[in-house]
């Protein structure tokens, strides 16, 4: 044994905190590693993620996957109808944010969406009988994931609702959602008053119809290089898209000019977009939508290719594991409320717009948006750290998305289930946060992480599907 009783050391401690600064206070050199147990030490997990780690057929499968993302090209084709474009959007269907939930099951605003969105449809003509329907079974309900749309908060799509049609023109799939109604009293949020009905009605009936004909001037959009412009312009493109909207208003000016619309709905349609800061959001989420898509189902591969909330559970779907979702309680935010309002007045995390963060914007790209940590809590320093640190849990980077304050570095992406139960670094969300009761609309903002639980709950499965 070496004799080190008169050397100088400089220990690295692993463990307890407390052994590092036992050292330290005594007058000695010590560093502490931030290091804790894969699956917070599950022993059994641990063995089988090390049996993942660098398998051929997880690299490959994952190198096949990561590729179809970057490759895919989200275009903006149009707005159309949501029953004639959406696959097996038939008969009394409303789709709703994050994996399948019963009726019984759904969350406050959820539910007061669906009652509106029955209300829009004609289906009644009021609430009381809205609950009826959907109490009897008259209204069918699933995923917007599971028909090729993603939905902001409570996420309702019914059959007349008008959608963004987005082609990836790369590989030929499609993704769909619902134009942004605004803030305050929304449907998305669970209001359904009749104001909220009516603005639903203008939106179906003037506004989708002049956006419709200005982009069939213009010509489809590309969507990439608008995101790729907003991030160098502050915006991250999930809780803010002031860019994003600004830029798409130059596109569909021009266009609309040049259409047979009047000059009264071209004035109405650029009104409502300048007032509406978040116009954009429902853009940046189909067009992640169109990217991951392509991703899912190669065999073997550990990309996760959703991140979704319904306010009752989190859910991500597993590109090798395609025919299942993986579920655990959706957590409640801690973030910044507004004035009279606390985390008891919250609903569980809500919406698929955390397509954002899988697809590497929003939380991931928060480095290009110092602003934002100023609407969900945090400092610009906390931003810079947390778009560094999703590089550990990720497949690769994305060199179309760049943040400007890291140098141009370009965003983390293609969220990996082993890495994130490996080093236990959770991906990043920042969200909205919606009063549990329906109606009462967003009452905060925040940052949070996806529950550590939904990645463990992978490692058995991917296991069994390379090693068996």
């Amino acid at each position: 044994m070496p004799d080190l009783s008169n050397k100088e050391l400089n220990i690295t401690n692993v463990g307890l905190r407390s052994f590092c600064e036992n050292i330290q206070s005594a007058g000695g050199s010590a560093t502490h590693l931030d290091w804790e147990p894969p699956a917070n030490g599950d022993s059994e997990i641990g063995s089988k993620l090390a049996d993942l780690v660098n398998h051929k057929k997880i690299e490959v499968a994952n190198d096949e996957a990561f590729g179809r993302y970057l490759a895919a090209n989200p275009v903006l084709a149009g707005v159309g109808m949501a029953c004639e474009n959406l696959p097996n959007m038939v008969g009394k269907t409303i789709l709703h944010a994050g994996a399948p939930v019963d009726w019984r099951d759904m969350c406050g605003p959820m539910k007061g969406s669906i009652l509106g969105a029955a209300i829009y449809e004609g289906w009644v003509d009021n609430l009381v009988d809205a609950e009826k329907m959907a109490d009897h079974g008259e209204i069918s309900f699933d995923s917007c994931h599971h028909h090729n749309a993603v939905g902001p908060m409570a996420g309702i799509i019914s059959p007349s609702m008008p959608v963004w049609i987005i082609n990836n023109t790369e590989h030929g799939n499609q993704a769909f959602t619902t134009l942004n109604e605004g803030l305050g009293k929304v449907l998305r949020f669970g209001a359904n008053s009749p104001d909220v009905i009516k603005r639903l009605k203008w939106m179906e009936e003037f506004l989708a119809p002049t956006l419709n004909s200005a982009i069939q001037k213009t010509g489809p959009i590309e969507l990439k290089p608008l995101i790729s412009q907003a991030l160098h312009m502050g915006d991250e493109v999930h809780n803010r898209n002031a860019a994003g909207s600004s830029l798409l208003i130059k596109k569909l000016v021009v266009g609309a000019l040049g259409s047979d619309s009047t000059q009264n709905e071209i004035k109405e349609m650029v009104s409502f977009i300048s007032g509406n800061d978040h116009f954009f959001l429902n853009l940046s989420m189909p067009s992640c939508k169109a990217m991951l898509d392509v991703a899912h189902g190669v065999p073997h591969s550990s990309m996760v290719t959703a991140m979704a909330r319904n306010g009752v559970e989190f859910a991500i779907r597993v590109s090798g594991l395609s025919g299942q979702w993986f579920t655990t309680p959706a957590p409640v935010v801690d973030g910044l409320y507004f004035p009279g309002y606390s985390m008891d007045d919250a609903a569980a995390d809500l919406g698929d717009s955390a397509i954002t963060e899988t697809s590497g914007l929003g939380g991931f790209a928060m480095a290009a948006s110092p602003a934002i940590t100023q609407f969900v809590g945090g400092s610009p320093a906390d931003a810079l750290l947390q778009s560094r640190n999703m590089r550990n849990i990720t497949i690769g980077t994305n060199s179309q998305f760049t943040l400007p304050a890291l140098d141009f570095a370009p965003t983390a992406a293609g969220i990996d289930v082993r890495k994130v139960v490996d080093t236990n670094i959770l991906p990043v969300v920042n969200t909205g946060i919606a009063h549990k009761e329906a109606g009462v609309g967003q009452i905060g903002a925040g940052i949070t992480s996806a529950p550590l639980d939904v990645f463990v709950q992978t490692i058995t499965p991917l296991h069994k599907s390379v090693i068996y």
